[in-house]
């Protein structure tokens, strides 16, 4: 690996990955090596427009490209397992898009896969990575808002969606739980940990994938988490903590904020502003490559153990509401 630089290749060139391709160049170090596509065209069309050096038309050849030292996996959900264990074979780094997998089986197998190769892994849950969420999570831990009561989330896209489209697509993962209740939920697992106890409700479409989804999760000795998700509206999409001392009010587009307000009785509220250029995949990509320099096969930001611990909450909700892939 050349000094202080790390080489990152892209497979799935899609629409995320454009993002995060955009704002790779905000990231000190990032080297724009190399997109894999099972198109070829495809391939050399994003790298053409984002300023990649190589295309590939395999996941497999970009996985044996000596000058990648990463691989952002785009793919689809069902195709993550696949695409990141080509990459994790040819002794690349992979870097996940949420979910990392369908299920925690998968997850685990990633994992195993990891550490047997020696090299890093970590899950693309680019909310935990945000400054602000990370404020966010340090005042907590100090008690500036007391002991946390409550925690409300939501997350909605404008529907209908068509019955091809993506999101309801049981061959793809589809449904709103693995695409957006995958916030709400890393969100009260941030602050709260894993809960105690387990509750959800959905109602499906007629491809068998959750379309409007309810979650609450509780924890001793009284904490509670209502969250939920939605393909066929769009909601406030936003969060808050509530304690005994105190709130803190997440506005919308809570899994990517740029501010958030602390609120405390007898005091006026605070505002924190982490303004930034980009989307905001650059946190992400830069808690990587410190990880990669550092010589970590994990993030201690987003480790395994948290990865693991989603996806079995995931499979626990998905039992409930009767999705199965």
């Amino acid at each position: 690996m050349t000094a202080q630089k790390v080489r990152w290749g892209i497979v799935g060139p899609g629409g995320i990955a454009a993002q995060f391709a955009k704002d790779l160049p905000l990231v000190e170090g990032a080297e724009l090596a190399a997109v894999g596509s099972r198109s070829a065209e495809t391939a050399a069309a994003f790298a053409e427009r984002y300023g990649f050096a190589r295309s590939y038309g395999s996941y497999a050849e970009l996985a044996a490209d000596p000058e990648v030292d990463v691989v952002y996996v785009a793919t689809p959900h069902a195709q993550h397992l696949a695409a990141a264990l080509t990459c994790i074979e040819g002794g690349k780094g992979v870097l996940v898009e949420k979910p990392i997998t369908l299920d925690l089986s998968s997850a685990a197998q990633l994992v195993q896969a990891a550490h047997a190769n020696g090299v890093f892994l970590m899950e693309a849950m680019w909310m935990r990575l945000n400054p602000a969420v990370r404020k966010i999570h340090e005042l907590v831990e100090e008690g500036a808002i007391g002991w946390v009561s409550a925690i409300h989330a939501d997350f909605g896209l404008q529907g209908p969606f068509e019955p091809e489209h993506r999101l309801r697509n049981p061959q793809l993962g589809g449904g709103a739980l693995l695409d957006l209740g995958v916030y709400p939920i890393n969100l009260a697992h941030l602050i709260m940990g894993a809960p105690t106890s387990v509750q959800a409700w959905a109602h499906l479409t007629p491809e068998g994938v959750d379309e409007n989804t309810g979650v609450l999760l509780g924890w001793q000795p009284g904490a509670i988490a209502a969250l939920t998700c939605s393909i066929n509206g769009e909601s406030r999409n936003a969060a808050s903590i509530t304690g005994t001392d105190g709130r803190i009010d997440i506005p919308p587009g809570f899994f990517v904020p740029r501010s958030f307000v602390l609120n405390r009785p007898g005091r006026d509220p605070e505002t924190f502003d982490f303004p930034f250029e980009g989307s905001g995949y650059q946190f992400e990509a830069a808690e990587v490559q410190r990880s990669i320099l550092a010589g970590e096969l994990e993030s201690p930001l987003m480790p395994h153990a948290t990865t693991l611990e989603i996806m079995g909450l995931l499979d626990t909700i998905r039992d409930e509401i009767g999705v199965a892939y």
